[in-house]
């Protein structure tokens, strides 16, 4: 399997934050190699189309809204949010039976619009609960968006090791050292991989120390990620001075979503909710500020460094040194690996309709 060929079809992706969808807008995004089409009906419902004309193969993007219905630029052939044509312009306007593009369903759910990019039924028990990030006032979450010229599985395993924080990062998110030796707890699912690291460290992190009662006293903290098929880390971090448990904890809650726009450039979508200085917006806009800042700047070039090096080669035929960092990334890609090899193995060995 080339890593062109490694998407998991029956699934969920994140098409777009719900705030790039606008108005009357036509937004086009390439989805798993695909030219997708997404825009609003007159009542806000999203819908999304192959974003290209069988005709002469025109994006239909570059087109025109007519009510809920869009025409192609090039010969104004019009089709309906189910992709059917209807209306030709052409000659006596009959309408070809082949006239016709490609639909995908589409949910709306915790500030994104997610979709489904296979032909059979769409499932929802398959989307996550993340909805934390519905809870609260608008000032206390923040969503963002980033285009990546690497393949998606990288970054997945950027998030899901976090060892890399003290060596990568800057003052604001440091462990001071704590967290490269722990070995991460790991937890799994048939579907799922988590992993968990606890430690102390003087003072907190930065992004919460002034929040806690003693600023300059230790405090302990956790790190707790899962990763969901096919490309969703929901991470929380958390720190407390009390002295057991982690209930009145000063936390976040993060999630982190990749899609493959094609083999090498992936749609990255952050989303994140404290519990604390809730009702500041000025606040939220600099966490959002200080995520790009950390990826663009930190991650990203390192993550794109990787990418150049490894060029087309899949991960494990390059033999990697494997270290105990590398639990949690590592028994992702395999899960997701044995994921789509049996969705492949079962699509061949459905029965065909005629």
């Amino acid at each position: 399997m080339t890593v062109r060929d490694h998407f998991l079809k029956k699934a969920w992706y994140a098409a777009a934050l719900s705030s790039e969808i606008e108005g009357t807008a036509l937004f086009p995004r390439k989805i798993l190699g695909t030219s997708v089409l997404i825009y609003r009906l007159e009542d806000g419902t999203a819908v999304a189309v192959h974003d290209r004309c069988p005709h002469r193969f025109a994006p239909l993007s570059l087109g025109k809204r007519i009510g809920d219905e869009v025409a192609c630029p090039y010969h104004a052939l019009r089709f309906n949010a189910q992709g059917q044509c209807t209306h030709n312009p052409h000659g006596s306007g009959h309408i070809p039976q082949a006239a016709k593009v490609a639909s995908f369903p589409i949910v709306e759910r915790y500030g994104f619009l997610w979709i489904w990019m296979d032909e059979t039924e769409p499932d929802l028990s398959l989307l996550p609960d993340y909805s934390p990030l519905e809870n609260g006032p608008d000032t206390a979450i923040g969503w963002t968006y980033m285009n990546l010229p690497v393949n998606y599985e990288l970054i997945i395993d950027n998030v899901m090791d976090l060892s890399h924080i003290d060596h990568v990062h800057g003052e604001i998110i440091t462990t001071r050292g704590k967290l490269s030796p722990i070995v991460p707890q790991i937890r799994e699912t048939d579907k799922t991989v988590s992993a968990r690291w606890e430690w102390s460290q003087q003072p907190a992190m930065m992004i919460f120390a002034s929040f806690l009662p003693q600023p300059d006293a230790e405090a302990r903290q956790y790190f707790d990620i899962t990763w969901s098929a096919p490309a969703n880390i929901q991470l929380t971090v958390a720190a407390t001075q009390e002295p057991v448990g982690f209930a009145n904890a000063v936390d976040q809650y993060d999630l982190h979503t990749c899609t493959p726009a094609d083999e090498f450039n992936t749609h990255y979508f952050f989303a994140t909710r404290r519990n604390h200085v809730e009702n500041d917006a000025e606040y939220n806009a600099q966490k959002i500020a200080g995520m790009h800042a950390a990826f663009e700047d930190e991650d990203g070039p390192l993550v794109k460094a990787v990418q150049d090096e490894m060029g087309s080669a899949d991960f494990f035929s390059l033999n990697p040194v494997l270290m105990s960092n590398d639990v949690a990334p590592v028994k992702v890609r395999k899960l997701l690996d044995k994921m789509i090899r049996e969705e492949r193995i079962a699509s061949a060995n459905a029965p065909t309709t005629k």
